[in-house]
């Protein structure tokens, strides 16, 4: 037999015996109205402002249950939304290298290969594999962040990013001035290196995958106060709406712009740097203008003192 969802079958049941008693209370008030009009027409009697009373009441409590359970149906769809697009996203990211990987296991099986062109098929494997790697990884890192809290330590803010930097530019084959590094002296937070190496990561490679034609990438650090350190990372790509500058925070939520529904992805990223560093005190926040003017994410963490 199948199992109710307690999400669904409590606001329905709730609703249903808030009608239930809608539905007695205004039957009891027509009978009384029947059989007491003379008593109506004298004036009410304590029984009857006592129906008035409750009666308002459970109006009242049946029209606040209803705007919420509207709210609640209506975030219910969205949830259900999002995981549809992060189902049709992570097949997609499985099964298109996937595909291609088997298409040319066959091919070297079934063929016999110069040696170049064995290397280009091999190639394109191995970047199949990363894909898939990569894929992968960000799913255990977005269930890793929710429940994840390790040891602090010192951590060396300017050598983390510049390891990040450099990787990146390794990984997309970029030139020095493409994505530029500004780090003061001395900029050390407490926090679990690792942890924070994932969301830098996650800022940086989301700011080249989304920057345009001509990727131009900023990563600066600034104190903020003396207790706080302030990291922004800007591009010159399409910017963001401003309705969907909080929204990209949440899991599986991308925006609807047409760079971004040409770059692949399954809308994780900046779900796992808003709970890295939720998780070490720190806040994050996006800014843009609007479409076509870049984005700005800025990140706030406690300095180590």
């Amino acid at each position: 037999m199948a199992m109710r969802n307690p999400r669904v079958s409590l606001p329905i049941t709730l609703t249903s015996g808030l009608v239930a008693i809608t539905i007695a209370l205004t039957v009891g008030w027509q009978i009384l109205v029947t059989r007491e009009f003379q008593a109506f027409a004298e004036g009410f009697t304590a029984v009857h402002w006592m129906l008035v009373i409750l009666g308002s009441f459970f109006f009242v409590l049946i029209i606040t249950v209803a705007i919420l359970q509207a709210a609640w149906l209506v975030s219910e769809i969205r949830t259900n939304q999002r995981q549809r697009n992060f189902i049709d996203a992570v097949t997609h990211e499985l099964h298109t290298p996937l595909a291609s990987l088997r298409l040319y296991l066959d091919t070297l099986r079934g063929q016999e290969l110069d040696e170049v062109r064995r290397r280009e098929f091999l190639d394109i494997m191995t970047e199949d594999l990363e894909r898939l790697q990569r894929t992968i990884d960000q799913i255990l890192q977005a269930a890793r962040t929710e429940v994840r809290r390790s040891g602090r330590e010192a951590v060396d803010l300017g050598a983390l990013l510049r390891d990040c930097v450099g990787e990146a530019r390794g990984r997309h084959g970029l030139e020095q001035d493409s994505v530029r590094l500004d780090v003061p002296p001395q900029a050390w937070v407490r926090g679990d290196i690792e942890q924070l190496r994932v969301a830098f990561r996650n800022l940086i490679e989301n700011a080249i995958r989304y920057a345009g034609p001509k990727i131009d990438v900023d990563v600066r650090v600034r104190p903020l106060t003396g207790r706080k350190i302030e990291v922004e990372v800007a591009d010159q790509g399409p910017g963001i709406p401003p309705n969907a500058l909080t929204r990209i925070f949440q899991r599986f939520q991308r925006v609807s712009h047409d760079t971004v529904r040409a770059t692949r992805g399954l809308g994780l990223g900046l779900y796992i740097v808003r709970n890295v560093v939720r998780a070490h005190g720190g806040s994050v926040r996006a800014e843009s203008e609007g479409e076509g003017t870049g984005s700005r994410f800025i990140v706030t963490l406690p300095r180590a003192l």
